[in-house]
């Protein structure tokens, strides 16, 4: 049997935490002159008053997108700086590969194509591969190089719903100010009409099945199916893009009739996955909590309040009217802490053995006792 001593133990997290500073440092540097590339050809290609308006009014969606996925990120919240690294993985870098690679093959086709035809064809048969893989791979990497802030298809589905935001917001950009330079205002006000307030959530949607399956490969003890899951959600994203892409080629009334009859039915599906999703995670957090009702280190009140998002609204309201702003953050730090324990336990059950789980395990349970202290004065464990 292997053993790790205090010693050994420290040495591994000072050599992960220097690792996770240097390729931090890296990918802040890339993102920085990726942005400035960006800004570069934003500012060339439309002028700065073109872009400073497409880049305001390209802010609108996200004041509906990103609350979303924090609300449903809600149970158990995902470091701010990764989810801050999503939205600009997807703004920065699958936008660029994005543009390069559609731009090419426009290029590449319309040797033998017409324009239109070029431009159809790529919109539904390359940018959908393309830009679902730019997007996706950042799942893809935050599950192997943060595993342990990644906890299943929630994760998988909320990282992978703000790098979408993030390409959408760049994508939005490019349209509305070309917009603005071929057609004015009156083209400028259509194309936010349909990016911005009919379809904020289309690439959202997309990118989400494949962050459903790299969620679930990150919990499948077959082999097959940690390989077959982000595959099967990918090609879905893909599908589901090329579909979305297709009917967006129709125009005026037919158009229309495509959103009311398609498009919004898929948004309202969607919709109920992600409600479904959000529940399904408090529930799961419940199961795994009762083992600690049962060794006495929660009480079963707790564990009914933890489990339901109302009813921790309610107690930090309590804990909020008795202790005020200290018990309120005692009261957050305590329902955090739990939700971390459960998803902790979770993956303790699923997954295979890890020596530091049960450090990680009696950490928390240490700091789910201490928060409790300080908004009620007692401990149960």
């Amino acid at each position: 049997m292997t053993t790790s001593t205090p010693g050994s133990h420290r040495r591994r997290s000072s050599r992960t935490l220097l690792r996770t500073w240097v390729l931090g440092g890296v990918a802040v540097l890339g993102l920085l002159l990726a942005a400035l590339v960006m800004t570069a050809y934003f500012r060339a290609a439309f002028g700065v008053q073109a872009a400073l308006l497409a880049l305001l009014v390209a802010l609108i969606p996200l004041t509906i997108v990103i609350p979303t996925f924090l609300w449903l990120d809600r149970f158990e919240s995902e470091p701010v700086r990764y989810l801050i690294t999503a939205f600009l993985w997807g703004a920065v870098v699958a936008a660029i590969v994005a543009a390069t690679v559609n731009t090419s093959a426009v290029a590449v086709l319309q040797a033998s194509l017409s324009r239109s035809d070029a431009t159809l064809l790529t919109a539904v048969l390359v940018a959908p591969v393309v830009e679902e893989a730019a997007k996706g791979v950042f799942v893809l990497l935050t599950w192997w190089f943060a595993r342990r802030e990644f906890d299943g298809p929630i994760d998988g589905m909320v990282y992978a719903g703000v790098a979408a935001a993030g390409f959408a917001f760049t994508e939005n950009i490019q349209y509305l100010a070309e917009a603005w330079t071929t057609g004015g205002r009156d083209l400028f006000t259509a194309t936010f009409i349909a990016r911005g307030l009919m379809s904020p959530f289309a690439h959202p949607m997309f990118t989400v099945l494949t962050g459903i399956g790299v969620g679930v490969a990150a919990h499948a003890r077959s082999r097959g199916t940690k390989v077959l899951a982000p595959v099967v959600g990918y090609l879905l994203a893909v599908l589901s893009h090329a579909l979305w892409n297709l009917a967006a080629t129709t125009s005026g009334e037919g158009m229309l009739a495509v959103y009311l009859v398609v498009e919004m039915p898929i948004f309202a599906a969607w919709v109920v996955l992600v409600v479904w999703a959000r529940r399904r995670e408090g529930r799961l957090i419940g199961t795994f909590l009762r083992p600690y009702a049962d060794a006495g280190w929660l009480s079963p009140a707790e564990v009914a309040m933890l489990s339901s998002m109302p009813r921790r609204r309610e107690a930090r309201a309590w804990a909020r009217a008795n202790g005020g702003r200290a018990g309120l953050g005692s009261m957050r730090a305590f329902q955090d802490t739990a939700s971390d324990l459960a998803l902790l336990r979770r993956r303790m059950v699923v997954s295979s053995p890890d020596p530091e789980n049960s450090l990680d395990e009696r950490r928390l349970l240490e700091t789910l006792v201490s928060h409790r202290r300080r908004f009620v004065g007692t401990s149960l464990g």
